[in-house]
């Protein structure tokens, strides 16, 4: 059977000068191998390209999405099969590696693989070369006033996250990205010990039911807006993003660059406005 999202352990509960033994529930993280299999020069070919620290289940939407956010496929269609490597791997290790099968007859050069993950590796050595990275790789172009939500709705969405956080609310310890519409209702959510995996998830599985790009949707994130999570938004044509928390400087010139519209601590009376406030509708027609 697959992983366990949540596990029950025994801690000692102090209240004041006393203790009591008590089970807690908290949330499971185990490491997942994203593998990569292809045909190159004829022949089929397999490689590691990714082992993250997550959250089990959804494990196919986190590869898919991973893969796709990263630049590393380009579409859904790419994608032939996702399996887990099962029979020869130790039982401890069922279920803790994904491959993905790329279709038959798509021409994939291995050498991207190296390419990317330099590139990755390498552009985090300053903010300006990571936005470069970014414009080479070749990234959706967002609508520039689309979609339109108003400020009243954007105050719901935290609390409307919440209360859709079912892992969240029996350990308190989990993040989560939520996909929500121009009116406010929720699309899709996904959690995970990791706020990248957990926005990996829901992309791939957006991109697993074609439904990418996601130009009149909002996603907002339980905690703070990174580079990173700006980043993997972007790839799946999000043009906004609220967080929770706050944003990083360079989430922030990401959103400026790529023509995003960024919102941090956003709470029930108030967030702020980092980047695209065009997209943010208020009562009387103003930003200020």
């Amino acid at each position: 059977m697959p992983r366990r999202r949540a596990a029950r352990v025994q801690i000692e509960k102090v209240r004041g000068e006393e203790i009591q033994r008590k089970q807690d529930a908290v949330a499971v993280e185990e490491p997942l191998e994203i593998r990569l299999a292809f045909a190159a020069a004829g022949q089929q070919s397999g490689q590691s390209i990714s082992i993250t620290m997550r959250t089990p289940g959804d494990d196919f939407e986190l590869a898919a999405g991973f893969l796709f956010s990263e630049g590393i496929i380009q579409s859904g269609n790419d994608i032939q099969e996702i399996r887990y490597c099962m029979g020869s791997q130790k039982e401890m290790q069922e279920y803790n590696v994904v491959t993905v099968q790329l279709r038959s007859g798509l021409q994939f050069n291995s050498e991207r693989l190296l390419r990317h993950f330099y590139t990755t590796s390498s552009c985090g050595v300053c903010g300006k070369a990571s936005l470069e990275a970014l414009q080479i790789r070749g990234c959706p172009v967002l609508p520039r006033d689309r979609p339109i939500i108003s400020a009243k709705i954007i105050h719901q969405l935290p609390q409307k996250l919440k209360e859709a956080q079912a892992i969240f609310k029996a350990t308190g310890g989990l993040h989560a990205a939520g996909l929500f519409d121009s009116s406010g209702d929720l699309i899709t959510l996904r959690e995970d010990v990791g706020r990248h995996n957990a926005v990996d998830k829901l992309i791939g599985e957006r991109l697993l039911a074609k439904k990418i790009p996601l130009h009149e949707h909002l996603m907002i994130v339980s905690g703070r807006a990174s580079f990173e999570i700006l980043q993997k938004t972007l790839m799946a044509g999000i043009p906004m993003v609220a967080a929770v928390g706050a944003p990083s400087s360079l989430g922030i010139d990401l959103a400026r660059e790529f023509g995003m519209t960024l919102l941090g601590f956003v709470r029930e009376k108030s967030f702020n406005i980092y980047a695209g406030p065009q997209r943010v509708r208020f009562a009387d027609s103003s930003t200020t």
